[in-house]
């Protein structure tokens, strides 16, 4: 069983930035691939971004590309999501997910409580 523990959320201003945290438990993390998603209010849950326990990185968009990034320290068993140019509609829960096969196409068998992030205009 892995426990994924998310942090970094909150309020921001618009254009603003935050980064996102999540420190999963056990000693195999490095062979997961690690998520992004995301649940905004009315909407279904999101996919954001993804990276591979080799380091292919996948992103929802090329507009999300272009302000989010993804990243991971295997030693500190923590995936990172840098969010920057935020927005408005970028508000909403941010959850990690981890992959036990490890690649970016992976169902997701972990998951993560969230962490809000809230972009004021």
């Amino acid at each position: 069983q892995v426990q994924l523990v998310e942090s970094g959320g909150g309020l921001v201003q618009v254009g603003g930035s935050l980064r996102l945290s999540c420190v999963a438990s056990g000693r195999t993390f490095s062979t997961y691939a690690m998520g992004w998603f995301r649940l905004a209010p009315g909407k279904e849950r999101e996919f954001v971004a993804v990276i591979g326990r080799n380091g292919i990185i996948t992103y929802q968009s090329d507009s999300m590309k272009g302000r989010f990034t993804i990243s991971r320290d295997d030693a500190k068993n923590t995936v990172y999501l840098q969010m920057n140019s935020l927005k408005p509609e970028d508000t909403a829960v941010y959850y990690c997910a981890a992959a036990p096969r490890g690649t970016t196409r992976s169902r997701y068998d972990y998951w993560g409580q969230g962490t809000q992030v809230t972009v004021s205009s």
